[in-house]
């Protein structure tokens, strides 16, 4: 077992021991590294003055990177990868800026400074990606930064003016030297198991390690990307430990296609898991990308959403609608289940205290499944639901023989509206069983009133959704309908 951590800050090797498991890399920049360019405007992985860069080991002998919000990002999840600051940037000989930096000095995009760095991080891996700067792929990419001064122009000029620019060759060198020091590291990974003055940080490197690990610390706070257990630490002020890092397991980190399913490692990122999702249908890779920012999506993971349990994550309600199937790992063997059956009451799900969330896997759409799902927030991106629907229908001739109709935000789990659903099988797929079936809606859900939305209000979304899904298919198949007549 390890005691420390070992990863490159820039070029530089650290070796660090993690005294405490819920230290963020952002307290690790600033307190202990003087690294000032990276600032806590959120402390919650929403305004991006804290975005930072990882690189880790892709296995072929090249690096991945990835922009991340150092505010949620665990210390102890560096281990074995490469963290990039806006201080790397720059020639470290001539002094010469990187292209981003000087588009953005040129272009009067820094303004106040305070949010710049951040900008210039997150424009700085959209660069050395190598994407065209179109409208919609740079406001993608900045959609995790906030400017204070709402100087947005400047930015996104800045942007398009150093996408078409050449890597500088002392970024290219940095980059190799990297490849070879994290290649090195990944065929020598360990466990570790650091016992620090404020708790204990856990980072096995295989699926039968963790679960040892969870048998011994059933209490353990499971780790992947931190976007939602990061807030527990910055905004609820928990002391969470020990904590099991589980960004490093194998097992958990794979993808699996096949004709009829896709089977994703529950610590497959978000932004991973998207181009695979988007095959099953568009709709689920845009809901995918609207989960969070680039700097979320590179970081959070599809299992944690599942494993979270909470009513409104987005993921859910499409992956029920599709019927997939949850596989769990536990000292005894492992089992799979619906995901449907996985959420037995509010924040509580069917995973036992010693197991662990291997993978999920989602069927592909069969002959005759017509499928859709909607976010519904008050922003489009950069928001929580306030109803996310989704639906799955077999029509066999003109007759729905199957409906699969599951709700995010209506309830106190992601839930399936049984008599909606009850309404429309057996039912031609006509504008009569739609009506009945958001009549039922009614039935099936009990919507609470938050900040997000009042009960009223989602019952009414929920009813409005399906039918806008009725006029979807109808408009695609070229029937046109008036939607003011005969809606509930």
């Amino acid at each position: 077992m390890g005691e420390t951590i070992r990863f490159l800050l820039g070029s530089e090797v650290r070796e660090v021991r993690v005294d405490d498991p819920n230290r963020t890399v952002l307290e690790f920049l600033r307190e202990e590294e003087r690294r000032r360019g990276t600032k806590e405007g959120c402390a919650e992985g929403d305004c991006g003055a804290c975005s930072v860069v990882v690189g880790e080991a892709d296995g072929r002998g090249g690096v991945r990177y990835k922009p991340v919000n150092a505010c949620i990002q665990f210390l102890g999840s560096l281990d074995g990868k490469q963290l990039i600051t806006v201080e790397d940037l720059a020639d470290p000989v001539s002094g010469a800026l990187h292209p981003v930096q000087q588009a953005m000095a040129e272009g009067g995009g820094a303004q106040c400074g305070f949010c710049t760095p951040g900008f210039v991080m997150a424009l700085y891996s959209f660069h050395r990606e190598g994407h065209e700067a179109t409208p919609e792929a740079v406001s993608d990419q900045l959609a995790g930064n906030l400017c204070r001064c709402t100087g947005y122009r400047p930015i996104l000029d800045a942007a398009a003016k150093a996408a078409p620019l050449p890597i500088p060759d002392h970024q290219k060198h940095y980059e190799q030297t990297a490849a070879e020091q994290l290649g090195a590291w990944a065929a020598n990974a360990g466990d570790l198991e650091i016992k620090g003055a404020d708790g204990s940080f856990l980072s096995p490197v295989s699926l039968t390690e963790a679960l040892v690990l969870r048998r011994r610390f059933p209490q353990a706070t499971l780790l992947a990307g931190g976007t939602d257990v990061g807030l527990w630490v910055t905004k609820q002020h928990r002391r969470l430990d020990p904590v099991i890092y589980l960004g490093r397991v194998p097992e958990l980190l794979r993808i699996e296609e096949s004709e009829t399913s896709v089977t994703i490692g529950a610590a497959v990122t978000f932004q991973d898991a998207l181009p695979v999702l988007a095959k099953i249908h568009p709709d689920l890779g845009e809901l995918v990308r609207r989960i969070g920012s680039t700097q979320v999506r590179a970081a959070g993971t599809l299992g944690g959403n599942i494993a979270n349990g909470s009513p409104i994550g987005d993921s859910m309600p499409a992956l029920i609608a599709l019927g997939a199937t949850l596989h769990l790992a536990g000292p005894g063997g492992k089992r799979s289940m619906p995901l449907e059956d996985f959420y037995i009451a509010y924040r509580k799900t069917a995973l036992g205290p010693d197991e662990i969330l291997e993978a999920v896997t989602v069927p592909r759409l069969g002959e005759g499944q017509i499928f859709a799902t909607y976010k519904i927030s008050k922003r489009f991106d950069q928001d929580i639901s306030a109803v996310c629907p989704a639906y799955c229908l077999t029509v066999s001739g003109e007759t729905i023989s199957q409906a699969r109709i599951v709700h995010g935000g209506m309830a106190g789990t992601p839930a399936r509206a049984p008599k909606a659903e009850a309404a429309l099988v057996g039912k031609p797929f006509g504008a009569p069983g739609i009506q009945a079936a958001m009549a039922a809606l009614g039935e099936d859900y009990q919507p609470m009133t938050d900040m997000r939305a009042s009960a009223d209000y989602r019952l009414t979304v929920a009813r409005n959704c399906l039918w806008r899904f009725y006029l979807a298919q109808n408009c695609e198949a070229g029937t046109r309908l008036d939607p003011r007549k005969g809606v509930a």
